[in-house]
């Protein structure tokens, strides 16, 4: 990894995806601010990633900041993820995060859990 790179990593707001493919899941990992700038490259991630049915869990726990951008990401995650006959499920989803889905009454259209044990 380059110096640029860590740089990256280490900068306040800067997003990193990390992506498991399970049968029945994929699982993207998500850490940082979902913001406009951070929400494309995570769209860009979960894109190259094809369904079939399968569940798109987002593991939200180190989300340190969602605003309108994150909530519209996920809402298209979610129509997407409908579209391909799978669901979309949300876990680990900090409280700023849940304040936004509670404050634009969105809450209900996404299923919510804790993290997993790692």
């Amino acid at each position: 990894m380059g110096s640029d790179e860590k740089a990256d990593q280490l900068m306040p707001g800067a997003i990193t995806t990390d992506v498991t493919t399970r049968p029945d899941r994929v699982v993207v990992a998500v850490s940082g601010e979902l913001d406009f700038d951070s929400c494309t490259q995570i769209r860009g991630t979960t894109d190259a990633v094809p369904l079939h049915g399968r569940t798109l869990t987002l593991e939200m726990a180190a989300v340190t900041f969602m605003d309108s951008s994150g909530l519209n990401m996920l809402l298209d995650l979610r129509n997407r993820a409908h579209a391909e006959g799978g669901t979309l499920e949300l876990a680990g989803l900090p409280r700023q995060a849940q304040h936004v889905l509670d404050v634009t009454g969105t809450r209900h259209l996404f299923t919510v859990r804790p993290c997993p044990a790692p």
